[in-house]
């Protein structure tokens, strides 16, 4: 009994030796396979960035900015914020081909397809965001106030994304010294550290924000006041010197057209379907 038992196991890992020298049966293939269908306790990174379909040909690329903690603010009014979980935004301002795309007009004042919208108030702005996301299904909005500046710092503690130096302010942005007092194609300048376009100068951008003060002490994932008359502006524009740090703020009735300086940025959730 004791011999038949013994060439019986030595039978089965003979086998087992015959399978795994076969070819396409390497030990590293059978786990690699017994990994993909294994259930996973971790949900996927996301992607780094993502592409929308506006329609007609006409794409927006937005990155991945990572949660994170960053001193929010300037002076006095500093105070500490953590945004608690990745987003993704535009690289670039929404270009008047984008806005085109999704609303049907163009109401900008200085025409150009890659040119940033302007003449858009925060109404206008919101609808695309919610035209948007009906199209392409994924959860569109503007900024919140404290996400726009974390995302224009990315990760500095300077006055500007790059350093402290006004004299560098024109390889980064389009602003009264530079921009023969007009827009510009978006991207033409450097990009921040995270690969965005622009947040230093061509227009000014609408932000979800009530403009008001800010919260006291550390605060996560502020939305800003319950309540109020303007909404919030941030980022310079075509025609500022120096007023475009990273946390210069403006601010302006949503419902006005804004004015020939006034676009804005998409954000989009991560949670979104698709992405």
């Amino acid at each position: 009994m004791a011999s038949r038992q013994a060439w019986a196991r030595w039978a089965v890992a003979l086998a087992a030796a015959v399978l795994l020298a076969a070819p396409g049966c390497s030990s590293s293939q059978t786990a690699k396979k017994e990994a993909s269908i294994a259930p996973s306790g971790s949900k996927a990174e996301p992607p780094k960035e993502v592409n929308l379909d506006l329609g007609g040909g006409v794409m927006m690329k937005l990155v991945l900015i990572p949660a994170g903690k960053f001193m929010m603010g300037e002076g006095k009014d500093q105070h500490e914020v953590t945004i608690s979980k990745p987003f993704y935004v535009g690289v670039t301002e929404v270009t008047q081909a984008q806005y085109e795309a999704v609303m049907g007009t163009n109401p900008s004042h200085f025409k150009g397809a890659t040119n940033p919208v302007e003449t858009v108030s925060w109404n206008d702005a919101t609808e695309f965001c919610k035209k948007l996301s009906e199209k392409t299904r994924q959860a569109v909005r503007l900024p919140t106030e404290a996400e726009w500046e974390y995302a224009c710092r990315a990760g500095t503690t300077s006055r500007f994304s790059f350093g402290d130096e006004d004299s560098a302010l024109g390889d980064y942005a389009w602003h009264d010294d530079n921009s023969d007092r007009t827009t510009h194609p978006v991207g033409q300048k450097r990009p921040n550290a995270w690969g965005l376009y622009d947040m230093h100068g061509n227009v000014e951008e609408w932000c979800a924000d009530w403009y008001g003060d800010y919260p006291k002490g550390a605060v996560t994932d502020p939305q800003g006041p319950a309540s109020g008359t303007n909404r919030v502006l941030r980022g310079g524009a075509w025609f500022f010197w120096p007023g475009c740090r990273s946390a210069d703020r403006g601010n302006g009735s949503p419902d006005h057209g804004g004015g020939p300086d006034c676009g804005f940025r998409a954000v989009a959730s991560v949670s979104a379907p698709g992405l």
